[in-house]
């Protein structure tokens, strides 16, 4: 029954009017003859109600009773709608005498006052049932239901609410709004909505309690089956079962069954193996289709589906010694729920409310074999519905170990020798071993772990390693030791004994004193042996330093040389022998010198070992390296110094004891920095002593084998270090040790190679180090690397040179993890090496060194790019420095390396790692050959040899003849040019033969003695062009200006400031401004550099501008030689004039140096080897030239010879009638020259005395000058 209130005030006006009191008699009157006409059910069942509700009301309403029954007869399907009375009769007799039919009719009430709710709901719970409405058609109500109530709110808002055990059904709730306050009792059924439904549309029943929905277990995990059963008292089998709004279907894990017993339907979902998404509401949908509305019949349940959360204890260890050990295994709730089970079943098993325990007692018999064998435990809870869960917990069973330590010797080991301990167990295979001494960390890397044992190495022992050493095998937590004790008895190292004389000489019948020192206070019995003579040596001691003495007497019948040496022995027997002295024999009367540096023959040498230092402690300290003396006029002189500085010494031997240092790795940064810092204060030594450069380079090999950390104070203090070592200043140091010691060069690349190579990463970074003739960078391989390795370098300094280094990103991603790739770049490294066989190529480029700390991969590939140092030169071939050439030297090779040459770079592609470089040779289409070269050599010594003879006798004669050819202004300046000119070429010239004599040779030039000679050869061949420019000017000046008059101090002064003072500026600022840099110089010559420093162009230029000058001068003066004096003209003198130009070239030619002019083209590449002949033919003998032309064809001076000696061959009648033409007319301006003078000037015609005597003219012009000029 539906019920409608609208109120008055919130209702609608309509047609309908209130019926009154008088209307419902009317009314009920109707019905009466409408039921004694038309019985029917609906009729009947409408007038009783009518009935009822105006006698209990008696208030106006609006019954509607628009034709709406339903009939649902039980056990038919479907509906009927407006049954006809007749069809009702037809019912009604077809079923008498058989059981009742019974149905279903919803009837809608509509009413205005709100009161009426209660008091008609009230009444119909009050009535008795059945009432009967109509005897005769045998019609009887059985029940009476209020399900649906509609009314407004004070908002004026509809609301349909349904009755205590009715809801709308889900079509409803979801086409309507659902009332804001009501909550949804199931999924997609409500209780109350916001519109009033259509006719015939009220809320359903829905009979609570009467699905019984069961689940089953009530605690549900991942893993269980579970059954979910409802049951109805209804007959039906359309059941549908909800999961969250999905329907379920029959499947592999969800099982649907439905029965129907006694009119009671029962369906069971089961699900196995659940899983935290089978979560949620379960709803299982019972419909009943047997009247005319459709009823569904829903019960919903949430089911959780958990976890089994085991919470287990940790891994753990058990020692074999009867400890117990307690596991674990924990849940969140009652663990008593769950069936438990723990295995391997060896312990006992106990709980407490969420934790399941198991102790275990392991004795040692009952410990698995080997020890560190590890047992898995396994705890498991079930909880008998299928759902399991286990966790494992790693128990390792650790026995006491038992260790012992062997060693290779007895347990006493003399310094300097090596030893192995070596540590085993009965226990374990386990690797983790490590070595204490003193109780300080060994080094890793001087120990190897292999099955079970570990073997400790010491190379060579140092007193750093006696002592008690510990070995300690780690079992995870438990740790078993085992000590011994190794004795280091002193013994000298070999290079520690210092021997007097190492190289000398002893004189027949006279006893020799033979000496061997050592620092230290230990007893040794020493030895001495001379040839196959034994000598006991004398112990004498002074402070720390202890040196044993033998005497020895050589017989004059001797005649070979006596090698003598010295053997120590220690308290064990241990013995080491020193390095030999080598001693010659002299007879009695050769001896020149003597004392106590020893005896010698005149030149002789001896080499004794350098003097002891006295350290801070007032302690005697060996120094390192030797000192040389020569035999010169009975006394013995240094030739040579060969110790080592202080300082350097100092970290010689602190190095030498670090690399066998137990705690090496440790100590090394703080070795580092200490080298750093001494290395920067001994700078200065190190660029002047080879013996220190040899220090520091062994030095510098010897802490290379020490792996270090790859941090940037480490790496800095190390190749800061290097920097100083190939710095442009110890160039000339490294080429004295590459003709003594060559390896010493390619030690020191090793050393580099090797630090690079032991770099281990820190911070997965590798520093950039940046220097001015080295620079660093490298990177660490990552697991997401993805990029090339691509390095520059660029040395902005005079070098100019630029490199890279390239490796594919394919070839990097082989590479391990963690591995390291380094580059090194140097700029100065190619002056240092020895230069390779071929005498024409040279290195061209800079040193670039790449290392790794792994394993190359297969097809690896590096390229290199380098800029060319001298682009001029040819065939570019790259190479490698490799190590095992030529013994320990090294030498460049180029197997595995291809170049390709772009320009003024070399690509160099290579399949290798190691120190790379490229090789390039001179032109040799445009150099002269090797035949020519020679024959020029030979051209240079001979005419130089010659220039310096002529140079003397030019000297000689104008010293003989100065008084008589300076007696004026003129001629007293230009022999002072002259003299000059011939002292410079003189010095010039002897400096060049001595130093190209040296250099041909293949001789040891001292680095100093080079520098020297190439500043004088520089300034003096300065002084040379700068006293013929002289000349030229005061010739030009005599020329233009002859009227015009200077002193002969100020002609001195401008002379001898050119002569000497500019050559001397010139010279000192190029030394100061290369030299510091070490570009001074070329490489294998004492000359001035042109690759480096272009210093060569402080000699180039000044030249050329001066023999332009000059030939400029001589120019001015030919022009006026063969331009005639006004009015004369005749052939002859034209003639005349022309043979004496000629004659004045050839003159002036060497006298001005124009013959230096030639060089100029033979500075151009492909000149021909014709200006090279001719260039060296007329300055080789330019000395030969000025005594001939300067001196010889001088009048004057063949006059004051002639006057000086009485020459009767000469006389003065025949002096006066040679013609001056044949003199030098530029030094005396004799006739011609003279006329050429006076005709610049115009006083041709004033000093002409005949017209037609040539001669005439001739001679007074020459008087006239040559008052002049002289």
């Amino acid at each position: 029954m539906l019920l409608r209130n609208f109120q008055k005030s919130g209702m609608k006006k309509s047609g309908s009017q209130l019926m009154e009191s008088q209307t419902i008699l009317s009314q009920l009157r109707f019905c009466n003859k409408i039921l004694s006409e038309m019985p029917s059910l609906g009729i009947t069942v409408f007038c009783f109600l009518l009935l009822i509700v105006t006698k209990a009301t008696h208030a106006s309403m609006e019954v509607n009773f628009d034709p709406f029954v339903s009939l649902s007869p039980d056990g038919e399907n479907g509906t009927e709608e407006n049954v006809p009375a007749k069809l009702h009769r037809q019912k009604r007799q077809a079923t008498f005498g058989l059981s009742p039919t019974e149905y279903k009719i919803n009837i809608e009430i509509r009413y205005t006052d709100p009161s009426l709710l209660e008091a008609i709901k009230d009444y119909f719970k009050n009535l008795s049932f059945p009432v009967v409405v109509n005897a005769d058609a045998a019609m009887n109500i059985s029940s009476l239901n209020v399900t649906t109530v509609c009314s407004l709110t004070s908002n004026n808002e509809t609301r349909c609410s349904c009755e205590s055990g009715y809801r709308w059904p889900a079509a409803l709730c979801t086409a309507k709004s659902i009332c804001p306050s009501t909550i949804p009792t199931q999924e997609e059924i409500c209780d109350c909505i916001t519109q009033v439904p259509s006719q015939g549309s009220s809320c359903q029943l829905q009979p609570e309690g009467q699905i019984n929905f069961s689940v089953s277990p009530e605690d549900i995990f991942q893993g269980d089956k579970v059954k979910m059963k409802c049951e109805i008292q209804l007959d039906t089998e359309i059941v549908t079962w909800y999961h969250s709004g999905r329907e379920i279907l029959n499947s592999v894990r969800h099982s649907i069954s439905t029965i129907i017993i006694e009119k009671t339907t029962k369906s069971v979902l089961e699900i196995t193996n659940v899983t935290q998404d089978d979560t949620g509401p379960y709803t299982c949908v019972f419909i009943d289709s047997r009247v005319n509305s459709t009823l569904e019949f829903k019960a919903t349940r949430n089911i959780t589906v958990a976890q089994i959360n085991i919470v287990q204890s940790g891994d753990t260890e058990v020692i074999c010694d009867g400890t117990k050990v307690l596991l674990r295994c924990c849940i969140e709730g009652n663990i008593q729920s769950f069936t438990t089970t723990w295995r391997p079943k060896t312990g006992t098993t106990s709980f407490t409310p969420n934790c399941t325990e198991y102790t275990l007692q392991a004795l040692h018999s009952q410990c698995p074999y080997p020890s560190d064998s590890e047992i898995m435990y396994t705890c498991e809870l079930s909880t008998g519905n299928g759902a399991n869960r286990s966790k494992t917990i790693n128990v390792t069973y650790l026995q006491i170990a038992n260790l012992q330590i062997s060693s290779s010797t007895k347990a006493q080991v003399s310094e300097g020798h090596s030893f192995n301990l070596t540590c085993t167990n009965d226990v374990s295979n386990s690797n983790k071993f490590i070595w204490k001494i003193h109780s300080q960390m060994i080094d890793s890397r001087l120990y190897s772990s292999e099955g079970g044992r570990s073997v400790l190495t010491v190379n060579s022992a140092t007193q750093a390693w006696n002592g008690t050493y510990t070995c300690t095998l780690f079992q995870k937590s438990l740790s078993s030791s085992a000590s011994t004790t190794v004795e280091i008895v002193p013994l000298p190292l070999k290079q520690n004994i210092v021997l007097d004389p190492i190289q000398g000489f002893i004189q027949c019948n006279e006893p020799q004193v033979l000496k061997c020192c050592i620092i230290g206070t230990e007893n040794y019995n020493v030895t001495f042996t001379v040839g196959q003579t034994e000598l006991k040596g004398v112990k004498n001691t002074q402070g720390n330093r202890v040196c044993y003495t033998c005497n020895y007497t050589e017989s004059c019948n001797s005649k070979s040389d006596v090698v003598a040496y010295c053997t120590f022995v220690n308290r064990i027997q241990d013995t080491v022998t020193s390095s030999p002295m080598k001693l010659s024999i002299i007879p009695e009367n050769k001896v020149t010198c003597s004392g106590s540096i020893g005896v010698g023959q005149q030149g002789a040498q001896i080499t004794k070992p350098c003097p002891t230092s006295q350290g801070v402690n007032g302690m005697s300290i060996t120094v390192r390296g030797t000192v040389i003396y020569v035999c010169n006029n009975s006394n013995w002189e240094v030739a040579r110094n060969n110790c080592i500085s202080g300082q350097i010494n100092a970290l010689l031997i602190g190095a030498e004891g670090l690399v066998y240092d137990p705690q090496a790795e440790v100590e090394l940064p703080t070795y580092l920095e200490k080298l750093h810092n001494a290395t920067l204060k001994e700078q200065q030594e190190i660029n002047t002593s080879p013996a220190n450069l040899v220090a520091v380079t062994t030095i510098l090999d010897l802490v290379s084998n020490i792996p270090a950390d790859a941090e940037p104070h480490t790496m800095e203090n190390f190749l800061s270090t290097v920097n100083i070592v190939v710095d442009n200043s110890t160039i000339p140091a490294w080429k004295i040790l590459n003709n003594q010691q060559p390896e010493n060069s390619s030690r020191l690349l090793n050393s580099v190679e090797k630090f690079s190579q032991s770099l281990r990463p820190a911070n997965n970074t590798i520093p950039l180090i940046t220097h001015t003739n080295l620079q660093l960078q490298g990177i660490v391989i990552t697991e997401n690397i993805t990029s090339d390795y691509n390095k520059n370098f660029t040395f902005s300094n005079s070098t100019n040179l630029s490199g890279n280094v390239l490796i594919n990103r394919t070839i990097i991603k082989k590479l391990p993890e963690n591995s390291i790739i380094i580059s090194v770049a140097f700029s100065t490294l190619r002056y240092i090496l020895p230069n390779p066989n071929e005498t024409d190529r040279d290195v061209n480029g800079l040193v670039m060194i790449t290392t790794m700390n792994s394993m190359l991969p297969s097809e690896f590939q590096i390229s290199l790019t380098f800029s060319k140092s001298n682009s001029s030169l040819k065939e570019p071939q790259c190479v490698f420095w490799n190590f095992s050439h030529s013994a320990a030297e090294g030498g460049w090779d180029d197997t595995g390396c291809h170049p390709k040459d772009e320009g003024d770079n070399v690509i160099c592609t290579c399949d290798h790692l190691t120190s790379f470089s490229i090789l390039m040779s001179f032109d040799q289409g445009s150099s002269p050959s090797e035949a020519v070269l020679q024959s020029l050599d030979y051209i240079t010594y001979i005419g130089v040899s010659i220039s310096i003879v002529s140079l003397i006798i030019c000297i000689i004669i104008e010293s003989l003849v100065w008084k008589y050819v300076t007696k004026t202004r003129t001629s007293y300046m230009r022999h002072v040019c002259i003299l000059n000119i011939a002292v410079s070429l003189l010095l010039a010239d002897s400096w060049f033969i001595v130093t190209a004599f040296v250099q041909d040779k293949k001789e040891l030039v001292n680095g100093n003695v080079c520098i020297a000679a190439t500043f004088f050869i520089h300034l003096f061949y300065l002084s040379l062009f700068f006293w013929m420019l002289a000349l030229g000017l005061l010739i030009f000046y005599r020329l233009v200006f002859i009227l015009h008059d200077t002193s002969k101090t100020i002609q001195k002064a401008v002379a001898f400031s050119l002569g000497y003072g500019c050559p001397l500026i010139i010279s000192v600022i190029t030394i100061a401004v290369t030299q510091p840099h070490n570009t001074y110089m070329r490489e294998n010559a004492c000359w001035l550099n042109w690759e480096k420093s272009k210093a060569l162009l402080a000699f180039i230029i000044p030249a050329l501008i001066i023999v332009a000058v000059n030939s400029i001068i001589a120019v001015v003066i030919l022009v006026k030689i063969l331009r005639p004096a006004i009015g004369e003209k005749p052939s002859k003198q034209e003639r005349s004039s022309l043979i004496q130009a000629t004659k004045n070239v050839a003159t002036l030619t060497p006298l001005f140096g124009l013959t230096w002019g030639f060089g100029v083209a033979t500075l151009s590449s492909g000149s021909p080897i014709v200006f090279h002949i001719l260039f060296t033919l007329l300055n080789a003998f330019q000395g030969l030239f000025i005594l001939v032309f300067g001196t010889l064809r001088d009048k004057k001076v063949v006059e004051a010879l002639q006057n000086k000696y009485s020459l009767g061959r000469w006389s003065t009648q025949q002096t006066k009638s040679t013609s001056l033409v044949d003199s030098a007319l530029v030094f005396s301006m004799s006739s011609p020259f003279s006329g050429a003078l006076n005709n610049l000037f115009g006083k041709a015609g004033k000093y002409k005395i005949s017209s037609t005597e040539a001669s005439g003219s001739f001679s007074e012009h020459t008087s006239n000058t040559y008052s002049k000029l002289h």
